[in-house]
């Protein structure tokens, strides 16, 4: 079994890596070691699955003469580590009262739980699962386990069925899948796809389910860590609805732009485009606000200035993806401007170099960007045809000024 040391103390950690000594070990394996319960527990069960087998063997016999209400007490606490709980739950040999307590505890890995769900003969356990529809969210698996047990009760397997009909059949709402999301701990998608305006009407875009689902799978940033101050009231004029032929051209655009040379690739990215792009301009903001790395990478190239600059305000955003947007061509004035006013970015030295390397940095910009560049970056910029005339006649006075001296 693999796991990761739950406990923090360093005595534990020592027995269980074998820096201790074997006495020590051997006398843990054995139960005899001065150490509390939840922290005994982490230590035999990790002998136990160990291939050193005089501890494995002490641990397994001390694990089974274990008393049965300590165990179901300690499989009850938040404080046990989750391996010891999967080894518990995997154990068909531990009493019901032992099992009741890590079926109820949050830390059971949700996994953990498949097989004693596939092959218990207890009904009284399976209904504890079954009726765990966060668990059975979490672990779809369970629910094929529960209802092909032969220890199910009918109501066991009515409640099971019952779980996987609203959850994940595929006549859903948009609303149950939002409560998934939520089940799933995934509520920053959950939220945005219950305040989206494409839930509203998914015929009338062409929209299916899945399509709303994918498109709240891509978000990653909650409200509360978004800064939506940037979107003055200026901007607002500009929040219109596009026709669908205006989506389809920006559709166009934009996977005209990425270049995609891989036929596999491409045809993977034109379905998240198309998806992105049957929302509206107001959704695609909020997307670039809070979605991932894939839907940065695209909306940047959003021809809006509102949708491209949500993206640069997107928190997640990294500077490897900053530094790979001001190389771009595709992007307009307005996200090179602000990206090269950003205190933090322009303390990068690929990111000002990018930038000034770019023709759709506004000069000015790249006026004051230039002292900053090294030597040979500079002389390169000054043959450099792409860039203005202005700027390549800066650059060779810079470098001509540094060679002289």
């Amino acid at each position: 079994m693999s796991f990761e040391i739950h406990s923090a103390n360093p005595v534990v950690k020592a027995i269980i890596e074998g820096a201790a000594p074997r006495p020590a070990q051997v006398a843990a394996a054995r139960g005899i070691l001065p150490l509390p319960e939840n922290e005994m527990l982490e230590v035999l069960v990790a002998f136990a699955t160990s291939a050193d087998n005089e501890l494995a063997e002490h641990a397994a016999a001390t694990l089974r003469a274990h008393n049965p209400s300590m165990l179901a007490e300690s499989a009850r606490s938040s404080e046990t580590a989750p391996f010891v709980l999967q080894y518990l739950a995997s154990d068909a040999n531990q009493p019901r009262a032992v099992h009741q307590s890590v079926i109820t505890n949050v830390n059971t890995p949700p996994d953990a739980l498949l097989k004693l769900a596939r092959h218990t003969a207890d009904a009284e356990l399976l209904e504890l699962i079954a009726f765990n529809q966060q668990l059975l969210i979490q672990a779809p698996v369970l629910i094929e386990a529960i209802m092909s047990n032969p220890a199910s009760t009918p109501e066991t397997e009515r409640r099971a069925a019952e779980t996987k009909r609203e959850f994940f059949e595929k006549e859903r709402g948009v609303q149950q899948i939002a409560d998934e999301l939520r089940a799933q701990g995934k509520e920053a998608a959950a939220q945005f796809i219950e305040n989206a305006d494409f839930a509203e009407n998914l015929d009338d875009l062409g929209m299916d389910l899945d399509d709303a689902a994918f498109l709240a799978s891509m978000i990653e940033v909650p409200d509360g860590e978004t800064d939506d101050a940037w979107l003055a009231l200026e901007y607002l004029e500009e929040l219109y609805e596009e026709s669908d032929a205006e989506r389809r051209m920006i559709a166009d655009k934009i996977l005209g732009e990425m270049r995609l040379e891989d036929t596999d690739e491409a045809n993977e990215r034109i379905s998240i485009i198309n998806r992105i792009m049957k929302m509206g301009m107001k959704d695609r903001v909020k997307l670039a606000m809070k979605g991932d790395r894939e839907s940065r990478n695209i909306l940047i190239r959003d021809p809006n200035r509102i949708v491209a600059q949500a993206v640069v305000a997107n928190p997640r955003i990294t500077e490897q993806e900053v530094e790979e947007i001001a190389a771009l061509r595709a992007v307009t004035e307005d996200i090179l401007r602000q990206i090269a006013s950003n205190r933090q970015w322009a303390r990068s030295y690929s990111i000002v170099h990018n930038l000034a390397r770019n023709p759709r940095t506004p000069i000015a910009n790249v006026i004051n960007i230039l002292s900053r560049l090294q030597l040979r970056d500079l002389a390169a910029l000054s043959k450099n045809r792409n860039v203005s005339d202005a700027v390549r006649r800066q650059a060779l006075r810079l470098s001509t000024a540094r060679k002289g001296s």
